[in-house]
């Protein structure tokens, strides 16, 4: 038996199109936050904190070597004030 060679259709192309094309999108947000890049202008940073919110009681906050000094962020790039703030401020579990 001989195989015949299988051809593409205008579906088969147009899905694969579709994925290809979303996944540099998904590596790009996933890259991001794990290395804490997005810059601070974009997730509009202070060094103060919006009244209880602050950096310090944030689950993305790693803290410095004593808990006043500044430490990181998973998602923000920088050095980042236990006592700022971001819009991406997410509250530890308790």
């Amino acid at each position: 038996m001989t195989e015949t060679p299988k051809t593409a259709t205008r579906r088969t192309i147009l899905i694969g199109a579709a994925t290809l094309s979303g996944l540099p999108l998904l590596a790009a947000a996933g890259s991001a936050q794990a290395a804490g890049t997005m810059p601070q202008a974009n997730a509009k940073y202070q060094a103060t904190p919006k009244g209880a919110q602050q950096c310090s009681k944030c689950n993305y906050f790693i803290p410095g070597a004593k808990a006043t000094a500044p430490g990181q962020c998973k998602v923000v790039a920088g050095v980042i004030s236990p006592t700022g703030y971001c819009v991406l401020f997410a509250p530890k579990p308790k």
